[in-house]
């Protein structure tokens, strides 16, 4: 029983890291229908921005707030000036140009601070632990999950129940008809994107102790990133949400139980997933 609760545990925060970064990708994906295999560099953009906040003595909240905030603004140039002509490439032009700018984006870290690990110090209020009884859980993996609780239901209430989020799933149902009706899709287009990359950068920061910060961050979790979008179903915030705290259990139990076969069965299970639903567990247009 120890043991199992301490999977659930530890699957939980493992699960919200990988939400938090996965949820914007899912979003540019299935709503704005764009491939963007440079996502993950927007997690190592705000992880290395901390990391150098951090370590030269910026207080860590601070930091992390500088450090999204700065990813952000780093991404709307990018989706200004190089996104809205992938927006209407083909679907391999998109794969490899958005390949091309993550290798952009590792090569520029690579150059600034290195290929070493980016640790991101942990304030003081987050090193303590909180006894469960069963076992004892670091305050960050409880500010982890807090942190995806609240993205999870921003999220939600954003494009669910907001002007703005009706009129992004007008843009993407219909631009040209978006547009005539006097939406600026190019401005929701792009505020869409800095959110993602926002969020990205969040999750990144958090999740340092997990995923940890390094130049090749982009190509390390790439796949994780899309295996969460795709089981969860592109577009859908409840389906990244389901499938990310799934498959983080998932990955968390195999490696307690049966590590050394701990890769094999994650994939597997996703196999079988997408085989019996190709669209994810809550593809667009179900969430």
């Amino acid at each position: 029983m120890t043991t199992l609760l301490s999977i659930l545990v530890d699957g939980i925060a493992y699960g919200m890291i990988l939400f938090m970064i996965s949820v914007g990708l899912s979003v540019t994906m299935g709503l704005m229908r764009v491939i963007n295999l440079a996502h993950g560099g927007f997690a190592l953009i705000g992880g290395a921005l901390a990391h150098a906040l951090v370590t030269h003595g910026v207080n860590y909240w601070a930091g992390m707030g500088l450090a999204v905030l700065g990813t952000m603004l780093i991404a709307l140039p990018m989706e200004r000036g190089l996104y809205a002509r992938i927006y209407r490439m083909g679907e391999l032009q998109q794969v490899l140009a958005t390949i091309g700018i993550a290798f952009m984006i590792i090569a520029t870290v690579n150059y600034t601070l290195g290929s070493t690990l980016l640790p991101i110090p942990t304030p003081e209020g987050l090193r303590g632990s909180l006894d469960l009884g069963f076992r004892t859980l670091p305050f960050h993996r409880v500010a982890v999950i807090l942190a995806g609780l609240l993205v999870t239901l921003f999220l939600y209430f954003l494009i669910e129940r907001t002007r703005f989020g009706i009129r992004l799933r007008a843009a993407v149902d219909h631009r040209a008809t978006a547009a005539t009706l006097g939406i600026n899709t190019g401005r929701i287009f792009a505020l869409t994107f800095m959110l993602g990359a926002g969020l990205a950068a969040l999750g990144g920061i958090l999740g340092a102790e997990l995923l940890p910060i390094e130049a090749y961050y982009p190509l390390r979790y790439m796949v994780l990133f899309l295996v969460v979008v795709a089981v969860g179903g592109m577009g859908s915030v409840t389906g990244s949400f389901i499938a990310a705290l799934g498959l983080g259990t998932l990955d968390t139990a195999s490696r307690y139980l049966v590590p050394e076969y701990g890769t094999i069965v994650f994939f597997v299970t996703m196999a079988v997933i997408l085989t019996l639903r190709p669209q994810g567990l809550l593809g667009k247009g179900h969430a």
